[in-house]
């Protein structure tokens, strides 16, 4: 299981439903320039996790309202994890366990991130993570633990009832063709692609002891 809540002067981690995820709130600090705040410190982010997490590439996506990108995850191991920020704009995140054998296997949770509030989402390899724009020009960082290998993908309809995403959106979701043409849930366990809950723990363990 993950550690507890770990809070500094800049900013708060807090694990969510969802073992292995967590809520990064940082503290904004303004005056009359404007504003300043800590989006990711690699310290405090230990702390929580019990190992020193690892950053090796950063992505930035731009995302009109209504698009809808993941469920994503990738192949574990090796896995990998996500640190995501929104920039701009407004979404809603969420966390999906696509873990075979996790207590909270099928559910998810979710966070409303956007670029006025501080706040980002570390996702654990093997967990899989989705995000629908809620504006226009939504921009979203996101920091990899390893570097991103296509044929690693894994990909998760988001749109599967089992799941059941509250997207609740306006319209109908605006979907890539690879999400759009992702197996379920139950056909990706079927079909062998999804990670186990257990070997997602030997993983923690193995860096929580480097």
């Amino acid at each position: 299981m993950t550690t507890g809540s770990v809070i500094t002067r800049s900013m708060t981690v807090r694990p969510l439903e969802i073992d292995g995820s967590f809520l990064i709130e940082s503290k904004s600090f303004g005056d009359a320039r404007g504003d300043f705040y800590e989006v990711y410190r690699e310290d405090v982010l230990a702390e929580a996790l019990g190992y020193a997490p690892k950053v090796l590439q950063t992505n930035v996506s731009t995302s009109c309202r209504n698009v809808l990108r993941g469920v994503h995850g990738a192949a574990t191991p090796p896995g990998l994890a996500k640190f995501v920020t929104c920039i701009r704009g407004s979404m809603l995140d969420f966390v999906v366990d696509v873990r075979i054998g996790s207590p909270t296997f099928g559910r998810w949770d979710m966070i409303v991130l956007d670029g006025a509030g501080a706040t980002s989402v570390y996702v654990e390899e093997g967990l899989g993570h989705a995000f629908v724009a809620l504006t226009d020009d939504t921009c979203v960082q996101y920091q990899l633990s390893d570097l991103y290998r296509p044929a690693e993908v894994l990909t998760v309809h988001p749109l599967d009832p089992e799941i059941g995403l509250p997207l609740k959106l306006p319209g109908e979701p605006i979907l890539s063709e690879r999400d759009a043409a992702a197996p379920t849930l139950r056909e990706a366990g079927e079909l062998g692609l999804l990670p186990t809950y257990d070997t997602c723990l030997k993983l923690r363990a193995a860096r929580q002891q480097q």
